[in-house]
């Protein structure tokens, strides 16, 4: 393990949720628990066992930490691992305080030329590589993105970098879609009342065709029966958003379309990608943080959260050191 000063730690909607209702699905909140999963801190202290790491280097944290070297670990999928630990998910404590041990394997070095806010918006960017990697994007795809929040904006830049052709995004707020143009969507569509139909049928027409992906960020049930919709035929959409355990969607049309429904859970295997993204400056992240606070202030920054204002918080854990 490394004793890490934390630096910048960003704040997730699943935070706020937590922090709101006290649970996420089966996870329930039944004892103080510390929030923050979205970070980056300096090195201070490294263990015995650890070798590719020094006090004084500047990591970007991954999180989700295997307990045991399971099935899904052997086969490189450790995100599905039944016993992982996870940055404040009940039971376990986030990283949002002064001072976090981490296990230093999931501890990744930061190049001097990537900031520690970018170090810390690794892990909502790591979201986007694995759910364009489950839909397939690639050279020429033609996408669409429902939901223009943080997540919805991350799919965007990674869409784009791999190679996607046009990318149109949904979403309720002006403000929101404006930012993904800034990120580098092509087209956007502002969502008023129309049924789900209607807006698959507006996605066609500013793509010129049906998207042969879709990602779905909201969770929302009529936008996911959007996406069944306005998927091509033979085409994937990727479940992203998580709403409702239960939702009504028109099944029939995607079976008989053969249009695969895919899940994501988190991760896994992104932080050495998204890192070299960055480092490369093929990828420009950095617009994705609108607001700064420092960590005394948290509750402030929850609430500015909470109010949907700006798009990614930023907490700054090191009072002596509050720069990006």
């Amino acid at each position: 393990e490394v004793l890490l000063r934390m630096h910048s730690v960003g704040i997730c909607g699943s935070d706020v949720h937590y922090w709101q209702h006290g649970r996420i699905g089966d996870f329930v909140v039944k004892d103080p628990m510390v929030l923050g999963h979205e970070a980056s801190g300096t090195v201070i202290k490294v263990g015995s066992g650890v070798t590719h790491l020094k006090p004084g280097d500047r990591v970007a944290i991954e999180p989700g930490v295997p307990r045991e070297v399971d099935e899904f670990c052997k086969t490189g999928r450790y995100n599905l691992s039944p016993t992982i630990f996870f940055c404040a998910t009940p039971p376990d404590d986030g990283n949002l305080c002064r001072y976090y041990k981490h296990s230093a394997s999931y501890c990744y070095k930061l190049p001097d030329n990537v900031t520690f806010e970018e170090g810390a918006l690794i892990e909502p960017l790591s979201v986007g590589i694995h759910a364009c990697k489950r839909a397939g994007v690639t050279l020429g795809s033609k996408v669409f993105v429902s939901g223009s929040g943080p997540i919805g904006l991350v799919n965007v830049i990674v869409a784009k970098m791999m190679g996607a052709a046009a990318v149109v995004v949904t979403d309720l707020s002006a403000s929101r879609l404006q930012k993904a143009k800034e990120v580098g969507a092509d087209f956007t569509i502002q969502v008023k009342n129309e049924t789900p139909k209607e807006v698959a049928s507006k996605v066609e027409s500013v793509l010129g065709c049906m998207p042969e992906i879709t990602v779905e960020c909201t969770g929302v049930q009529a936008c996911i029966q959007t996406g069944i919709y306005a998927t091509r035929s033979g085409g994937t959409l990727v479940l992203v958003g998580l709403g409702p355990e239960m939702v009504t969607v028109p099944i029939v049309n995607a079976a008989v379309r053969e249009v695969d429904i895919r899940g994501i859970f988190r991760y896994c295997n992104t932080w050495p990608v998204a890192i070299a993204l960055l480092a490369s400056k093929r990828i420009n992240i950095k617009p994705l943080v609108t607001h700064r606070f420092p960590l005394e202030k948290a509750l402030e920054a929850f609430e500015t959260t909470k109010r949907g204002e700006g798009v990614k918080v930023m907490l700054k854990c090191d009072p002596t050191d509050q720069s990006p």
